[in-house]
């Protein structure tokens, strides 16, 4: 008689509920996710691009057509678009620019393989071809971009407004390119050119007026701080003056809020009031005998020191916040000191002139002619809270690439013409390989595409009609070749028409959109755990904590006084 074959045991390994999807279908969603975020944010492409209106879920409104910043307030869920997220975030942290175009061509780079992906070729193979494509396209772009010489300062600034210029095409701002485009590039040249941090350009937003009222001042502004009585008796404006930069509370503290003093007889206690009082005035007169005229705190100036400072025409403000009270101590020089106490000369600061002035519905300090201006302020004006957010945005994409370009002086045209040529280069590179990897990097080079097309449609041009033009044009050996939205012909030598971009930034999104779509085709699992599903599911908390949390309370639950 055969004897039966043992049971195998049932092995568990995952916790009930796991949500498992693998295989070919998981990947082909992958890619499908990904899609849809691209489609929403191709619409905002290109100087013809339109702006997304999203609304939070506390019902503030943002308008924008930033690719970063559409994607960070969209909130997305799915794990895998979530790495379409990252490469926007990565990209403007780097480069400040070009967030929508590393998203498009991230998702435009899936799509054409996921036909390779519905005929089983290896993900591998897709991987390999993706990545020689793009070590050809980054040493394209070396061999061809344009470097620009430096030792010519007036030619160096034209470039840098190029570059200003054309970082802002497709924003809000683009009809008064010439006004934002000096300012940025005045704002990046009063920078340290060796450091160029740009968190050192503060920038301040005034609703009301137009946006030609904007201003750049060649050092710092900030808001009026909160004042007690004795402020407006206070000097508003001197040239030259001496500036005291602290970390001091010059506050009389109530004894009641700080301590407990048990005294024997009224003159104990007022003793102790007196020498509080004794403490206070001797800081008061170690601040005056530096000779500062203008004196800034981080922490609370109480009325008593408000008044004191009026009677010998001193200007005090407290409560200044702390990044621009470190730019204030970057332009006048000094050091921001914690004590009063043997202050010299060297911890001062000084600027040409300092006044108080009223700029829209708002009173501003302001601090010019600075010996050491390593920072300025923009004042940004105009009608609407959103649309000032949004001229913010876009000037620190504008600033982020004259950064780029003053560090790296390399340039290369925009409008598609840059992508274009790599198209060409790369597709006829292709077809001098054999085997798979030959249709990978041809649907590398398609992708690539994606740019000028997109912009096209955006502009509501004809964008088969318009590649047709551009690709036998680059076939003739013309690499400069691009999208023109304003022409009758619809195409033109984008480095002649000044549309300029570092190249730092092609050589980013290509790299970012490779090592992303590579990521996404690499994936063949998705493991979900149930307790992810439950909206901000937290850990459990242990046993007996409820019972410990009511301990103590009364009747109804109120805490005992």
């Amino acid at each position: 008689m055969q004897r039966g074959l043992p049971m195998q045991p049932t092995v568990v390994l995952l916790k009930e509920g796991t949500d498992t999807s693998q295989g070919k279908g998981q990947l082909l969603s992958n890619i499908s996710a990904c899609l849809a975020i691209a489609e929403t944010l191709s619409s905002t492409l290109g100087p013809r691009g339109m702006d997304k209106l999203i609304v939070s879920d506390r019902g503030t409104a943002q308008i924008t057509n930033d690719g970063a910043t559409i994607l960070k307030l969209l909130d997305i869920v799915h794990p895998a678009a979530r790495t379409l997220v990252d490469i926007a975030r990565a990209q403007d942290a780097e480069v400040g620019d070009g967030t929508t175009s590393v998203v498009l061509l991230a998702a435009q780079l899936l799509k054409e393989i996921r036909g390779y992906i519905e005929e089983d070729v290896s993900p591998h193979i897709i991987m390999k071809g993706f990545r020689q494509a793009s070590q050809l396209a980054i040493d394209r772009i070396r061999e061809i971009q344009v470097t620009v010489d430096r030792s010519n300062a007036e030619n160096f600034r034209s470039l840098l407004l190029k570059v200003a210029s054309t970082s802002m095409s497709s924003k809000l701002i683009h009809s008064e390119k010439p006004f934002f485009a000096n300012m940025v590039v005045d704002a990046v040249q009063s920078l340290d050119q060796d450091d160029l941090d740009e968190s050192l350009i503060g920038v301040k937003k005034i609703p009301g007026g137009g946006m030609q009222d904007s201003l750049l001042i060649k050092g710092v502004s900030f808001k009026k701080t909160f004042t007690y009585a004795g402020a407006e008796q206070q000097p508003k404006s001197f040239s030259n003056p001496l500036i005291l930069s602290l970390n001091v509370e010059l506050e009389l503290k109530a004894e009641k809020d700080n301590a407990e003093v048990r005294v024997e007889a009224v003159s104990d206690y007022q003793a102790i009031v007196d020498a509080e009082w004794e403490i206070i005035y001797r800081k008061l007169q170690e601040i005056e005998k530096t000779g500062a005229k203008v004196v800034l705190s981080k922490l609370p100036i109480g009325d008593l020191a408000t008044q004191w400072f009026a009677d010998r025409d001193i200007f005090c403000a407290g409560r200044v916040p702390a990044g621009d009270l470190r730019r204030v101590v970057q332009a006048v020089g000094g050091s921001i000191q914690s004590t009063t106490s043997d202050m010299q000369r060297e911890h001062l600061g000084t600027c040409g002139k300092f006044e108080e002035r009223q700029i829209g519905g708002e009173r501003y300090n302001v601090f010019e002619d600075c010996p050491k201006a390593k920072t300025c302020t923009l004042l940004l004006r105009g009608g609407a809270e959103q649309f000032i957010e949004e001229v913010e945005r876009s000037l620190h994409d504008a600033i982020m690439v004259v950064k780029r370009a003053v560090k790296n002086g390399e340039v290369v045209a925009g409008g598609g013409a840059i992508e274009m040529d790599l198209s060409a280069y790369i597709r006829k590179h292709a077809l001098s390989i054999p085997g798979k990897l030959q249709l990978v990097q041809i649907a590398f080079a398609k992708a690539l595409e994606i740019i000028p097309r997109q912009i096209c449609d955006n502009a509501g041009l004809d964008s088969t009609d318009i590649l047709n033009k551009l690709r036998m044009r680059h076939a003739n050996g013309e690499k400069w070749i691009g999208v023109d939205v304003d022409g009758a012909d619809g195409v033109r030598d984008n480095m002649e028409a000044f549309v300029w971009e570092p190249s730092l930034i092609k050589v980013n999104a290509i790299s970012s959109a490779i090592e992303a779509a590579c990521l996404i085709i690499s994936v063949d699992e998705t493991v979900r755990n149930p307790q992810s599903e439950a909206p901000n599911a937290g850990p459990k908390a242990p046993p007996g904590a409820a019972q410990r949390a009511l301990r103590g309370r009364g009747r109804g639950g109120v805490p005992r006084r």
